[in-house]
């Protein structure tokens, strides 16, 4: 069994994505690692060069801005990277520059990608997501973070990134996957407040024009993170990768539950997942082979 993983970036340390924790996170489990780094304004490309294994393949990309509305660019920046993955490999290993896959899934993650690895049904693997807002010590816990991803895809140019570049489809058509017992750490909400408030000025621009920017995103020095949402305390461990950029944060979070106060028909839905683990209205961009 091959498996190559992926991932696209740009503007790296601009924006502060732990994408070389990203990328260290999953190499245990690859034989090659593409990135695909975008025409960025800072050192990402040294970045990337700098990570000393000889499994990184590197392919420089200049991102089609005209292509940014609805997150299109994405997807089509995914895709240049997945199709310069060579045939030799039979599976796809997905990363996003501020997801990070702890070490103890490992083991896990490898026995599941040989086990279907020629069962011709199976099309992709499905991941769990935890989602941390505001510092390193809390995660959402409400119906407002997506619960799963696919991850994992089987080595098929059929297989395309979809919209915006969270999911793959088939020949437009989703694609059917395992669930495996491994989850995800999103990062993408964890970093100093002005470095959240410039990502969300920019990457807000890979959806909306211009005027819809200057319109719907508040411009401040600093990102408010007290626009919270329910989060509860993360009681288990970080990946081993973000010990160090863990240990360098420098700015406070404070959460307090009267910071937010969800509406009635949020706290039934979410009393509802609690109870029964059904999400009522859930997106789901896969079929789950049961």
């Amino acid at each position: 069994m091959k498996v190559c993983g992926f991932t696209i970036v740009r503007n790296a340390l601009k924006y502060d994505y732990p994408v070389k924790e990203a990328i260290l996170s999953v190499l245990p489990a690859c034989d090659e690692f593409l990135v695909a780094v975008g025409n960025s304004e800072d050192e990402t490309l040294q970045l990337i060069k700098s990570i000393n294994s000889p499994k990184i393949k590197i392919i420089e990309t200049v991102w089609d801005d005209s292509l940014r509305e609805g997150g299109t660019i994405l997807a089509v920046e995914t895709n240049k990277a997945m199709d310069a993955i060579s045939n030799e490999f039979d599976w796809l290993f997905y990363i996003q520059a501020d997801e990070v896959l702890h070490e103890k899934y490992h083991d896990e993650v490898l026995e599941q990608m040989k086990k279907w690895k020629n069962d011709v049904k199976t099309e992709g693997l499905l991941f769990k997501y935890v989602h941390f807002y505001g510092s390193y010590n809390y995660v959402g816990d409400s119906r407002n973070w997506y619960r799963n991803e696919i991850r994992i895809i089987k080595n098929d140019k059929s297989i395309r990134s979809y919209k915006d570049a969270q999911g793959f489809r088939k020949n437009g058509q989703k694609l059917n996957v395992r669930a495996i017992d491994a989850e995800i750490y999103h990062y993408g909400w964890v970093k100093h407040p002005k470095y959240q408030q410039a990502k969300q000025e920019n990457f807000n621009k890979l959806w909306h024009s211009d005027e819809w920017v200057e319109q719907n995103v508040v411009k401040a020095d600093e990102y408010d993170y007290k626009r919270l949402d329910i989060l509860r305390k993360f009681q288990e461990t970080h990946p081993t990768v973000m010990k160090s950029r863990i240990e360098k944060m420098n700015w406070k979070f404070e959460y307090n539950t009267q910071n937010f106060k969800p509406s009635l028909k949020l706290k039934f839905l979410n009393i509802i997942e609690k109870l029964f683990g059904w999400r009522v209205g859930e997106y789901k961009n896969y079929k789950l082979i049961k």
